[in-house]
């Protein structure tokens, strides 16, 4: 329930639940290393050091987070659709071989061959296979990398692979069935064999009341049972919303109410430039949210503080004997909604940001920011 210690909109995250998802993955898929994709959510890096085996990097602003954090670098994979000359001149010379470094096209393979000649160095680097998107690379040009591989001063270790989130089991297995195929089919065709295989399964996690249910333990072990088609290989697994969504709370308070046509709305301290839920449409589907549970049951349509009919949490949600004061909790935020949020919108203040520690206790790790001072 809401703790009178947060001062809302705030999203609170609970590090044991946190450490505890990690070790449960961990658990079920024994082996198998973890990569935290820390676009997913930055704040929960630091506790997650001593836990995740490696951390995905996507830009220059996340590896300053780690190099901040002092994150070891033989733990960041440095990813990215767009890697700028100078950001990975730098990244070459602060953690020279240490990192792996993926290649998303042939400009990116020439700018790490590069790198790596002129600091006297053989980066480790994994071919990122396009699943159809901007990202990565199609089977051709892999192949053609390949074939001409002789003279780059780059170690491959292997292919890496993310198609999307939210996926079914089916969807998995033929996309590791296909995968499993292409790599013997390169591996032999250019004599090479791959020492690694990363690979991000995007699996689901429920947002919903209208959600099927989700057994974890049943899904995790259809995952092992795919990867097994890659033995011999370390495999990597490369993870963001499955290890952080459930560990996140979103705070936010009841300002206002009114009935207008018929319509019961809640006005709350927040809103959509916080709150962010990975297939909500309309604000027709109703997340999981503590509130009061005694008084009287009634439909109410929350929304947030913007000036925008957009603003809309949920529509016809029932909330018990509902009053100014109240204070909502969201669940399952842990993972986008900390960063997605249309922050700038109406240079309305961006909301504080607590930590559960594992002990329990509340720390604020981010106080309120004022964007105004932006938007001048």
């Amino acid at each position: 329930m809401h703790n009178a210690l947060i001062d809302t909109p705030a999203f609170v995250f609970d590090i044991r639940k946190l450490v505890d998802r990690v070790n449960m993955i961990k658990d079920n898929l024994k082996g198998i290393s973890i990569c935290y994709a820390m676009k997913a959510n930055p704040f929960l890096v630091k506790d997650l050091i001593n836990v995740a085996d490696a951390f995905e990097v996507c830009s220059p602003g996340e590896y300053q987070i780690c190099k901040a954090l002092n994150v070891p670098k033989d733990k960041i994979v440095l990813s990215g659709v767009f890697k700028e000359e100078e950001d990975i001149s730098t990244i070459v010379k602060e953690c020279k071989d240490l990192p792996i470094y993926t290649v998303e096209s042939l400009n990116q393979l020439d700018l790490l061959n590069r790198k790596a000649k002129e600091n006297e160095l053989v980066l480790n680097v994994y071919l990122r296979l396009s699943g159809g998107n901007q990202f990565g690379m199609d089977e051709d040009v892999i192949k053609s990398i390949l074939e001409n591989r002789k003279d780059l001063s780059l170690n491959i270790l292997g292919l890496q692979s993310y198609t999307g989130t939210q996926k079914k089991d089916i969807q998995i297995d033929k996309e590791l069935d296909y995968l499993a195929q292409f790599t013997e089919e390169i591996e032999s065709e250019y004599d090479i064999s791959f020492q690694n295989f990363e690979y991000g399964p995007g699996l689901r996690v429920n947002y919903f009341k209208s959600d099927a249910p989700i057994d974890e333990a049943e899904m995790l072990n259809n995952l092992k049972m795919g990867l097994s088609k890659f033995e011999g290989k370390h495999i990597t697994l490369e993870m963001g919303r499955f290890i952080a969504a459930y560990c996140g709370e979103y705070h936010t308070k009841i300002v206002d109410q009114k009935e207008t046509k018929g319509v019961k709305y809640c006005i709350v301290d927040g809103g959509i430039n916080h709150l962010n839920y990975f297939g909500q449409m309309m604000a027709m589907k109703a997340p999981f949210v503590i509130e009061k549970t005694t008084g009287v049951e009634e439909n109410w349509t929350i929304c947030g503080s913007l000036c925008t009919v957009a603003d809309v949490l949920v529509r016809n949600f029932p909330l018990h004997d509902a009053k100014i004061g109240d204070t909502l909790v969201f669940l399952n935020v842990g993972a986008y909604s900390i960063t997605e949020g249309i922050y700038l919108f109406l240079s309305r203040n961006m909301p504080k940001v607590y930590k559960r520690n594992m002990d329990g206790n509340l720390e604020l790790i981010r106080d309120t920011i004022k964007t105004y001072t932006i938007n001048m």
